[in-house]
């Protein structure tokens, strides 16, 4: 063995005891083949999607073009499908969405968290302040994503790949981005919408109410509702009951920790059914609610349910849908009942939502069945029909 082997030798066995510090590290390809146009999934008019081609536009030092792996379809995509109560048509929609960095400017270097980014990276986007000097990626508490902009709900404009319902999307400088590579695309597709509960949840603890042993309804078991449930169980509240019309929703309740649910088809009157909401507690009346339905009859109807001295949060109304009828004597005044309103999330509610899913997978929850269709992005328009027919839970696009 001669000199020249004997230093090969020695140097591979240093490497292997610092770890390989020096030997070549598998990492994201930073060459990744990027298209020159993209397709997009743009509404056009109501309750129409066409397919269109756009070119992908050169990134700026800040930018970032993602690979969209994923989007769900929520309840405000359906609103703008059916009426755009936005003034936003021609429009590309999906905010609900997550893919993979294939590219990004010389200044992209960190998450809004912190967390380092790069080729490869799984991400998801929250909040655009571009607009707002006065508001820093780090200030995560300062305002809710109800003031600021959305991929997904942005005016069209000469780059169009602004929403998530497209094969690329280009997140721009002044955006908060988030390195989720350590979610699955399901978890991750979810984020957005469990954020919405986590912001809810958060609100409904300022009340002093919302305790572990607390007995808690929750009004609505679609999607908004369902992971409401999954929440309150991953923080230790067990003693939730769930009121709905549609018995496959009460069923996947308790498969997502609700202890007895409420079909109020079954129960006439608002007498009857507050029998029924305080049976299944015992007895007892809830000493909190959560009302997810968007209705202004369930909203009057809540109350009933709620304890005096009790608590509630109103999250259900992301549009107007209506005036509710209230006694605020009886309602509110002789019960003494502390409501709080919910309007989506900020920025530390996404960063509470990867630990709760993290959390909810940990004790068995079937987070993943709340999708339960998918379709490819040629099929958007059947998307957006089956979720206005309340066929399924929660709809996603999945990009091949």
């Amino acid at each position: 063995m001669n000199q020249t082997n004997i230093e090969a030798i020695v140097k591979q066995v240093l490497q292997g005891m610092q770890g390989n510090s020096s030997s070549p590290v598998s990492a994201p390809s930073a060459s990744k083949s990027v298209p020159a146009t993209s397709r997009a999934a743009m509404l056009t008019a109501l309750e129409k999607y066409e397919i269109k081609e756009f070119p992908i536009p050169e990134l700026g030092d800040d930018d970032i073009l993602v690979k969209v792996e994923g989007c769900g379809v929520c309840g405000t995509d359906a609103h703008e499908f059916k009426r755009d109560p936005f003034g936003l048509i021609p429009v590309v929609l999906g905010h609900e969405g997550t893919g993979e960095i294939v590219k990004m400017g010389k200044n992209v270097k960190r998450d809004s968290a912190g967390k380092p980014l790069g080729i490869g990276d799984k991400v998801v986007t929250c909040m655009i302040f571009s607009d707002d000097p006065n508001i820093t990626m780090f200030d995560l508490n300062k305002q809710n994503v109800g003031s600021a902009d959305v991929y997904g709900l942005l005016p069209d404009d000469d780059i169009h790949l602004n929403g998530w319902f497209a094969d690329y999307m280009v997140i721009r400088g002044g955006s908060t981005v988030f390195n989720v590579s350590d979610l699955s695309l399901d978890e991750r597709i979810l984020i957005e919408p469990s954020a919405v509960l986590i912001h809810a949840v958060e609100r409904a603890k300022t009340t002093g109410i919302l305790r572990f042993n607390s007995r808690v309804v929750v009004q609505g078991c679609g999607p908004i509702g369902l992971i409401c449930i999954a929440i309150l169980r991953t923080m230790g509240v067990e003693n939730i009951v769930a009121v709905d019309g549609e018995q496959k929703r009460l069923d996947f309740a308790k498969e997502m920790g609700a202890c007895a649910g409420v079909n109020f088809k079954n129960h006439q009157g608002i007498e009857a059914l507050t029998k029924a909401v305080e049976d299944a507690f015992g007895g007892y009346p809830a000493d909190f609610g959560f009302q997810c339905t968007g209705s202004p009859i369930a909203h009057s109807n809540i109350y009933h349910f709620i304890r005096r001295g009790g608590g509630l949060c109103e999250l259900g109304f992301f549009i107007n849908g209506g005036d509710a009828t209230i006694n605020p004597h009886f309602d509110i005044c002789s019960k003494e009942i502390t409501t709080v309103g919910s309007w989506v999330y900020n920025l530390r509610d996404y960063a509470t939502t990867f630990d709760f899913l993290k959390r909810a997978k940990g004790i068995g929850l079937p987070m993943g069945k709340l999708i339960t269709h998918r379709y490819p992005l040629s099929q958007i328009n059947e998307a957006h029909q089956t979720n206005l027919k309340m066929e399924g839970l929660k709809i996603a696009i999945i990009n091949e």
